[in-house]
């Protein structure tokens, strides 16, 4: 899907109904396991990320192909995940752990023997830290892209970034990782 799943909205807005499902197939785990990152509760992020699909689904037309659709799909969750925590209530303390959410998207990106440390490393790092790094290392978006989805300057981002770094160094140090330095 080198388009990033814009030649498959342009179907799905000329009618053809299972460009949606190949949208979905698409955004789908990544989706639930970014909007994990804010809510910490696996059928929650499901619930939101169903949301976002029919919030699509429902307003066809609101994609102007601005920016990539992934950052447009990931906007519109980021803005319901929000929505749903002031709603709830359940505004998460940086300082909250969630439980561990297993999935298949780590496998094949870093060795198996430093995927738990990793993931144990991220879950004790805040939400928006945590995210800035998934957007970054396992959704490769441009700085321009997590800066819109999780609306902040690019000076904001930046600084976020070198936090969100320090801090999931300094969490991979108290479990024994040892760095590199290149």
């Amino acid at each position: 899907m080198l388009d990033n799943g814009e030649s498959s909205y342009r179907r799905f807005l000329q009618g053809d109904q299972s460009a949606f499902d190949e949208i979905m197939d698409a955004y789908r785990e990544k989706l639930i396991f970014f909007i994990m990152g804010y809510v910490g509760n696996a059928e929650t992020a499901q619930d939101i990320a169903m949301d976002t699909f029919v919030e699509i689904l429902v307003h066809p037309g609101r994609f102007k192909f601005k920016s990539s659709l992934k950052t447009y799909i990931y906007s519109i969750a980021r803005h319901k995940t929000v929505d749903f925590l002031r709603r709830k209530r359940e505004l998460p303390s940086e300082t909250e752990i969630y439980e561990p959410y297993e999935s298949d998207l780590l496998s094949g990106v870093i060795q198996q023997e430093n995927s738990e440390m990793l993931l144990n490393a991220m879950e004790k790092i805040p939400a928006d830290y945590r995210n800035v790094l998934y957007l970054t290392f396992f959704e490769e978006c441009s700085n321009d892209e997590i800066a819109k989805i999780m609306h902040k300057s690019k000076k904001q981002l930046a600084n976020l970034t070198y936090r969100a770094k320090q801090a999931l160094k300094a969490e991979l140090e108290k479990e024994g990782f040892c760095y590199e330095e290149q």
